[in-house]
């Protein structure tokens, strides 16, 4: 009697061989980069909306335009199938990061700007480390839904 396992998995089709692949859904991260994008427009027009300090203007300014490049730029490459930069994830990550812990460096002349700061500093942090990570470990686009 023989133990031998037989090969018969060896002539998988493609269709078959694909569903073991790690495909990302592109339409899902394309809402995801916009989210993180419009994140960073708020930044932008907080210190404009509540009392500021001119530091804070220009940390906010800067950093929240850097915010919404960078996610744009990936919504960009999401929306021609093609998957989002990792590095620029990566980026946007940092700037999320240095939002989040900006408040207690500089004066931003109102609790309410600093928490404001600091919440879209730790969201566009998490965000943008999932769609690094997920784009990091996925093989290839998969589109789900027709366009218009």
């Amino acid at each position: 009697m023989n133990n031998t396992p037989t090969d018969t998995n060896r002539d998988a089709t493609a269709a078959e061989r694909a569903d073991h692949r790690n495909t990302l859904n592109t339409d899902t991260m394309q809402w995801l980069s916009a989210l993180v994008a419009i994140i960073g427009l708020y930044v932008v027009a907080s210190p404009f909306i509540f009392e500021a300090t001119d530091q804070a203007i220009w940390n906010d300014t800067l950093v929240g335009t850097g915010i919404f490049l960078l996610a744009g730029y990936n919504f960009v490459r999401l929306s021609r199938d093609r998957l989002a930069s990792v590095g620029v994830a990566s980026l946007a990550v940092l700037l999320g990061l240095w939002l989040l812990v900006s408040p207690a460096v500089i004066d931003m002349g109102s609790s309410t700007l600093a928490t404001g700061t600091a919440a879209s500093g730790l969201a566009t942090a998490v965000l943008s480390a999932y769609n690094a990570y997920a784009n990091n470990k996925a093989d290839a686009p998969d589109r789900v839904g027709a366009r218009a």
